[in-house]
């Protein structure tokens, strides 16, 4: 097991898919609040648990009774993800994977999670966010390369203007490209394999479908 790499589970909508297993199968495992419903289909006992515990069900609490708790007032000024993630780093977290992270019913967590993974990656940390069936990792200024299935589906919203946008290997590349912010023209591109991106300045996330092929 790495002691490094930390999977914190969040409440949103997690599919258990193969590429999800692989992600976590070195990891050591948080809970946040109601995230620890994935525990069970996932086969993991996290060794914490941390949240208000507002959206925890009796049945869940007692499943896990012999998990070790940290509870939070609800009146809190960081959400249950946060506090999970700063508990992670506080055990020598380097690679963080939060699943759970992009889907739903409540779409602010989704776009604070986005946000948040940038964040985590200007200070230094490998962020993967994932529901199983997609994906998302944080673009800033340096390289990345992600190993897509060919065909499958990606984007790269930015979060403010990016310059020097390079995208190689795939059906729409292009190189030092300059995305003014909130353009549309980096949304719905085709993986032909291993993706490389690099960026010159800004602030993105590739959004990915891996399973999503309908780019044939």
């Amino acid at each position: 097991m790495s002691q490094s790499t930390f999977t914190i589970l969040l409440g949103g909508e997690l599919q258990v898919t193969d590429r999800l297993r692989d992600a976590i199968s070195d990891s050591r495992f948080i809970a946040a609040d109601g995230g620890m419903r994935h525990a069970a289909a996932l086969g993991v006992v996290p060794e914490l648990w941390v949240g208000d515990f507002d959206s925890t069900p009796t049945d869940l609490a007692g499943a896990f009774a012999a998990v070790p708790r940290q509870p939070y007032p609800a009146a809190k000024a960081s959400t249950d993800g946060e506090i999970a993630v700063s508990e992670a780093i506080a055990r020598g977290a380097k690679r963080l994977i939060l699943a759970g992270a992009l889907a739903g019913e409540r779409s602010d967590h989704a776009i604070q999670h986005l946000l948040y993974a940038v964040s985590l990656a200007e200070q230094g940390y490998d962020v993967l966010l994932t529901s199983g069936g997609e994906e998302a990792v944080p673009l800033i200024a340096g390289k990345i390369e992600l190993d897509l299935p060919p065909d499958s589906l990606f984007s790269v919203p930015g979060f403010s203007e990016l310059r020097g946008l390079t995208i190689e290997n795939a059906r729409y590349p292009l190189a030092d490209f300059h995305l003014p912010f909130g353009s549309s023209r980096t949304i719905s591109n085709v993986a032909n394999g291993k993706v490389r991106f690099s960026l010159l300045s800004g602030r993105a996330i590739v959004l990915a479908r891996p399973y999503d092929l309908s780019g044939v």
